[in-house]
């Protein structure tokens, strides 16, 4: 099993990082960074969590930066980017800490960043295989974004999903920083005509408690919406 330092090591040779952005998820984090590491060297951004994620993590085999106070997830990536880039990693795949992906499938973003080049590879869920609540707003979002988009998103709200190099950079330019960060990633894409991809993915829903305040995340998402059909209407 390698070390941490092994890790940066590897970093510095241009390889790709997971990258895990972690909010009170002692209960999951372990056993998703274990599994992870077993494909691609771990970074998690702790989120001014509460709990044991940190030691959770860090016990894993995880290389641990820390944010305080909790800034959101949006936030948590892009620091995570900067240290990715800093350290000369080639793309970074985002997998969220609460069990909800499943590390087994990371060489299939693997296998298509290497196919396609792509700049951004999302997994793709199966819609049906959601909680009836869950299948209506997912599907909702995902016509209404599409629509926005002037294209076919198959899977807007997926956060499990690869980035380039180069798309790591131009995000962190981007204001949002909560669930919208991941959404503005497939504008940049659209609007800079770089290429978009997909990969199927499991769709896994246990007992992981989420963060999100239904009304806010509506309001957030369609202000989301039409930002991006002003952008890419005025590029």
């Amino acid at each position: 099993m390698s070390t941490l330092h092994d890790a940066v090591d590897d970093l510095a040779s241009g390889s790709i990082i997971a990258l895990i952005p972690a909010y009170n998820a002692g209960p999951f984090v372990h056993e998703v960074v274990r599994k992870a590491r077993q494909h691609l060297p771990v970074l998690v951004v702790n989120d001014g969590s509460l709990d044991d994620t940190a030691h959770k993590a860090e016990t894993a085999g995880a290389i641990l930066l820390n944010q305080l106070p909790n800034q959101g997830k949006g936030a948590a990536l892009q620091l995570g980017f900067r240290w990715a880039l800093e350290h000369g990693a080639t793309a970074v795949l985002a997998l969220d800490a609460d069990g909800q992906h499943d590390p087994a499938e990371i060489p299939k973003f693997i296998a298509k960043f290497r196919q396609t080049g792509a700049d951004l590879i999302i997994g793709e869920r199966d819609f049906s295989q959601m909680p009836l609540v869950r299948r209506v707003s997912n599907s909702l979002a995902r016509k209404s974004f599409s629509w926005a988009m002037g294209q076919e998103v198959r899977d807007n709200q997926s956060g499990y999903r690869l980035l380039s190099r180069r798309l790591l950079e131009a995000v962190l330019a981007s204001d949002e920083q909560g669930f919208e960060f991941e959404m503005d990633m497939i504008v940049t894409v659209v609007r800079n005509h770089w290429k978009l991809d997909w990969v199927p993915i499991r769709t896994i829903y246990a007992d992981e408690v989420s963060n999100i305040k239904p009304l806010q995340h509506a309001a957030h998402f369609f202000r989301m919406v039409w930002s991006a059909r002003r952008q890419l209407r005025a590029a």
